[in-house]
């Protein structure tokens, strides 16, 4: 038993890297912030466009979305950063995580925004329609606040996979959390610094598990 806590609950080696593993905790932050932005921000372009009645913009983005919705993000990752420095395009390593998580993502924002927009009863479009309304008008200020409201849900528990996923970014050795965590691991052959990360990402994580649940719940009533 005292074997089992000094590798994984080792107490002095935890403060010893919590300095560290918080500043992998910022740049995890600003990997987070920057994808799900992106991600909020191009989902309903990719939404509309598939949505859209002109066979030439519709088809390829269902193409884009069956695409990158069935890539691995970290296969995804490592082409962004190994592969296109052939094709004369080097990336550093956050561009490269923003690039290769915002293809994926919007992807599947995308789909999200799609079944909310279609969600939205057709009569909500032609009452608004009926009152002047003209057709951006009636999307931006009807449609989309009727859909975003039904797949609130989904928008966050995509989010908080798109958080998990950003562990992902250590493979291109950027110092993020699970990174940072690796390192003290691979210095102290010992597993409480990742240990530790997982609390971390758990005390992160967790309420807004507990978040997208609730609005389930009160969705569902």
């Amino acid at each position: 038993m005292d074997l089992v806590l000094d590798q994984f609950l080792n107490w002095e080696i935890m403060q010893q890297a919590l300095p560290l593993l918080l500043r992998g905790l910022l740049v995890t932050g600003e990997i987070s912030l920057v994808v799900v932005t992106l991600g909020l921000l191009g989902g309903p372009l990719v939404a509309l466009a598939s949505l859209s009645p002109r066979p030439w913009l519709r088809r390829p983005i269902g193409l884009y979305v069956d695409i990158f919705r069935a890539l691995p993000p970290l296969v995804l990752l490592i082409f962004v950063y190994s592969g296109l420095p052939f094709a004369g395009i080097r990336l550093d390593p956050f561009a490269a995580v923003v690039v290769a998580f915002f293809l994926n993502n919007s992807a599947y924002y995308g789909e999200i925004y799609r079944a909310g927009i279609q969600s939205v009863p057709k009569g909500q479009w032609e009452a608004a329609r009926a009152t002047g309304l003209g057709q951006t008008q009636t999307l931006l200020y009807v449609v989309l606040p009727q859909a975003v409201r039904n797949v609130l849900p989904d928008l966050l528990s995509n989010t908080v996979e798109v958080v998990k996923a950003t562990s992902l970014a250590s493979v291109v050795s950027l110092h993020e959390l699970a990174y940072s965590a690796n390192m003290v691991r691979s210095v102290t052959y010992n597993a409480s610094s990742l240990v530790l990360a997982a609390l971390i990402y758990l005390a992160i994580l967790w309420p807004m598990v507990r978040l997208v649940s609730r609005f389930q719940r009160r969705l569902a009533i």
